[in-house]
């Protein structure tokens, strides 16, 4: 183990739980061992003082959630237009304390609705089904990829999923750049979480990570495709399957949608003018 990843083991243990559990072995049921657990808390997420949403999340990067977060559901449209954040414990959770602009905030007054999230729910507590989907601008075509440099993204995206790699049960979204390698990666319990959390990181890079694509572990589901199109990302790849909403939205907005990605093989849902796939 190198000291990179010896640095990322250290990191994820420090914010898992451990217990004893019995395992189960054909007919007998083994010995009680100890086992290490990934931490799933409420996280609220209050603006100037108001608690929009809570959702159950890792207890880790979470200044980039909220970041993340607030871009792809429109809250704001700039990282600067967050005057400050505080991450503070509060009952049996966490609160990430939100200072926005005067006018972002009226904004979100006048928009705001009760949620409660869950793990990888991205539409609970939606009051009506109409406030579902977000008018999303139709993306530009700035960006390619080569989808040769895919193998690399996919080999490596595990690098970031040290909890997940304790534990087997997060999520992992990840920035790739043009040559396959990866910039920067998050996991997360929640999918939705994951993603939000890659969103806000790159928002804080600015023109830096603006080339390349998102790679996301789980499916894509429409909550995915949207949330990636709000904050600009031209083409997303998925490692599991994409729904038929997820295909729509996708293809209303120009983002580039690929699926089952592996080593390989990918299977293009819309937009395929992005990718290069030379033999």
């Amino acid at each position: 183990m190198n000291n990179l990843q010896a640095k990322k083991h250290k990191n994820a243990t420090s914010i898992t739980g451990a217990r004893e559990v019995l395992l189960w072995k054909r007919a007998d049921l083994q010995q009680a061992v100890p086992d290490t657990l990934a931490q799933e808390v409420p996280v609220a997420l209050v603006y100037n003082g108001i608690s929009h949403v809570v959702m159950m999340a890792s207890p880790k990067g979470l200044e980039a959630f909220a970041i993340g977060f607030s871009l792809s559901e429109g809250i704001i449209e700039s990282p600067s237009e967050i005057y400050g954040m505080d991450v503070v414990p509060s009952c049996d959770g966490l609160e990430v304390q939100i200072e926005l602009s005067s006018r972002r905030f009226m904004g979100l007054k006048e928009r705001r609705r009760a949620l409660a999230g869950r793990t990888g729910c991205g539409v609970c507590g939606v009051e009506q089904l109409n406030d579902i989907g977000k008018p999303v601008a139709p993306l530009p075509f700035t960006q390619t990829f080569d989808l040769r440099a895919l193998d690399t993204g996919l080999t490596h995206l595990t690098d970031y999923q040290p909890i997940g790699q304790l534990t087997g049960c997060t999520h992992a979204a990840a920035w790739m750049l043009p040559s396959g390698e990866l910039a920067i990666g998050h996991e997360d319990v929640g999918r939705h979480v994951a993603l939000d959390k890659l969103l806000g990181h790159r928002a804080r890079e600015g023109q830096r990570w603006q080339a390349g694509a998102a790679l996301v572990s789980s499916r894509a589901s429409y909550e995915m495709v949207q949330k990636s199109a709000m904050c600009g990302v031209e083409i997303l790849f998925a490692v599991s399957a994409a729904t038929t909403l997820a295909v729509e939205v996708a293809e209303r907005c120009n983002l580039t949608l690929v699926g089952f990605c592996k080593p390989g093989r990918a299977t293009v849902y819309t937009h395929p003018q992005r990718l290069i796939a030379c033999n």
